[in-house]
């Protein structure tokens, strides 16, 4: 290959790089007058064939080809990626001028909303809030609330287990942060324990197999059935309206004694619905937190959110809580 023939490839090559106009159409110049089979290649091949004088000559020439050939190549690539960057700019460009978009703002789920305006009027009336953990022992779930291995209230809350060798399920009530409280805690006692509980049950219009308890407990000396009942009418007053009326009916529950249904008055065919349960502690309870029953006498209540929030906002099947629809959730 000669000096002409150089300069002919270099022309070519310089011209096709040149007249590329995008990525695709670069990387087919590249391969045409750089790869393997170009031109140049097949030529760089052949210098093995020729004398030392040759070789030398050719070879220079051959070199300063592809060095040419190849900052073509970069240049060009270059250009094309500084075009490409700027019309990607200017179309992805914000105008900070225009309006926002808005945004919905966000808020609290249904639960969450009736939960936090339980706790808050407890708080009103001095109760602080106790957490514990939602996977428990049988001995907190159980054992010291009365509830020995034995008991028929044992099984017929058709409880799940994590682990049934080592005694851990997942808690049946929020029960068990009231006995850590009393085990830690010297009398006067006033807390609310909110959160979720766990039960085999079927889901149904009324029934979830996870729903959100908040238990209060209030353990001091003198504390007696009237302050339990006086405590839920300002609760129910609070969340359904001044007009409200507590009743409270017999009941049992293995760790309050006695114990009491509380129904709340309504304006419906019977008048009354119930809302949650209660019951004077028991004072096996009190023994086996350490509390002396002697001096200290205790009330204990349990209230559903669920069934608050149904009752308050008229949602009539449980799941419509839980199944996440936007368009449901947003009414609230």
């Amino acid at each position: 290959m000669d000096a002409s023939e150089v300069e002919a490839l270099r022309a070519a090559g310089l011209a096709a790089f040149a007249a590329a106009t995008d990525a695709a159409a670069l990387e087919l110049v590249r391969v045409e007058h750089l790869g393997r089979r170009s031109p140049l290649a097949e030529a760089q091949k052949q210098l093995g064939r020729m004398s030392d004088d040759e070789r030398r000559s050719v070879g220079a020439l051959l070199n300063g080809l592809k060095g040419d050939l190849t900052s073509a190549h970069e240049a060009r690539h270059a250009a094309l990626e500084a075009v490409e960057l700027a019309a990607r700019l200017e179309a992805e460009r914000l105008d900070l001028t225009g309006p926002a978009r808005r945004v919905r703002p966000g808020r609290p789920h249904l639960l969450t909303q009736v939960e936090q305006e339980i706790v808050d009027v407890f708080i009103g009336m001095g109760f602080s809030v106790a957490e514990g953990p939602e996977v428990e022992s049988g001995r907190f779930n159980f054992d010291l609330l009365n509830i020995p291995p034995d008991h028929p209230a044992r099984g017929t809350m058709d409880t799940i287990y994590v682990d049934e060798a080592a005694d851990l399920v997942l808690r049946t009530h929020t029960s068990p942060v009231q006995v850590r409280t009393m085990l830690t805690q010297e009398p006067p006692i006033a807390v609310v324990c909110p959160g979720r509980v766990y039960r085999a049950d079927a889901v149904d219009a009324t029934h979830s197999p996870v729903f959100t308890q908040v238990e209060g407990l209030l353990v001091a000396e003198g504390v007696t059935m009237a302050h339990l009942r006086g405590t839920l009418l300002a609760f129910a007053r609070a969340l359904f309206g001044e007009d409200r009326e507590v009743r409270l009916r017999p009941s049992f529950f293995p760790f309050t004694e006695p114990s009491a249904e509380v129904d709340v008055s309504f304006a419906s065919a019977s008048g009354w619905l119930e809302i949650l349960g209660s019951g004077m502690v028991d004072p096996a309870v009190l023994s086996a937190c350490g509390i002396d029953p002697e001096r200290y006498t205790g009330f204990a209540f349990g209230i559903g959110v669920e069934r608050v929030a149904m009752l308050r906002h008229g949602v009539a099947d449980i799941r419509d809580l839980y199944d996440a629809d936007a368009r449901f959730l947003a009414a609230f």
